[in-house]
């Protein structure tokens, strides 16, 4: 179920087996991040989706109404799907400190298994209209929000010291850091494992460059 406020965008199809459905979706989907991926959303037709599905264009859209309703769907199933892996890796009983370490490392692990999907999802997530775009958009936001109310947690045990101002623009930073490990691929991945990346990118991320925070301000 989408979460309170989100409308999901009502797919078309004419086949009554919704277990079917799912299946033949699921099947549509990787077809999907495939052909966007060598040729990009544009370029790619339904024809090429319906051939690496193994299916006849003709049973492709006995499952769906439009070339865009298959964007949609690769969209909604990398969020559920990196959301469902990410909360099974994640343990309630950590104090902030740790649970906020385990949240991004969590994020980028997952990030890293669905490096395809990941790119093709922002990529051409702008080539969605309407109530579609602004279900998606809904989804980034929402895991924003997850990395938030951690930054929140620690702060409240004095762990780290970010501004009530600074703690959203902080959890976006970590979002985007871990979209950079797809994004950047090509160059980041010639240095780093994932296990270094993730790292490198919370030290950062969590104690910076180094810079003294307290000079600064007596500074201004």
């Amino acid at each position: 179920m989408p979460a309170d406020g989100m409308k999901k965008k009502e797919v078309q199809t004419i086949v009554k087996d919704q277990r079917l459905v799912d299946q033949r979706r699921a099947e549509i989907v990787k077809a999907a991040v495939r052909a966007f991926h060598e040729k990009g959303y544009h370029k790619a037709t339904t024809r090429e989706v319906a051939a690496y599905a193994g299916f006849s264009i003709g049973t492709l859209y006995e499952y769906i109404g439009s070339k865009e309703d298959i964007l949609y769907l690769v969209c909604d199933a990398v969020y559920d799907e990196v959301t469902a892996r990410w909360n099974e890796l994640l343990d309630s009983s950590l104090t902030g400190k740790e649970r906020l370490d385990q949240v991004i490392r969590a994020y980028f692990r997952v990030v890293d298994d669905l490096q395809d999907e990941v790119l093709v999802m922002y990529q051409e997530t702008k080539s969605l209209s309407g109530d579609a775009l602004h279900y998606v958009l809904e989804k980034e936001i929402r895991m924003q929000e997850v990395f938030e109310q951690e930054l929140i947690r620690a702060a409240a045990e004095r762990w780290i010291a970010l501004t009530p101002e600074e703690m959203p623009l902080a959890a976006h930073n970590i979002l985007v850091a871990g979209q950079m490990w797809t994004f950047r691929r090509w160059a980041v991945q010639k240095h780093y494992t994932i296990d270094d990346y993730t790292t490198f990118q919370l030290r950062q991320l969590l104690y910076g460059f180094g810079a003294d925070r307290r000079q600064e301000e007596e500074t201004r």
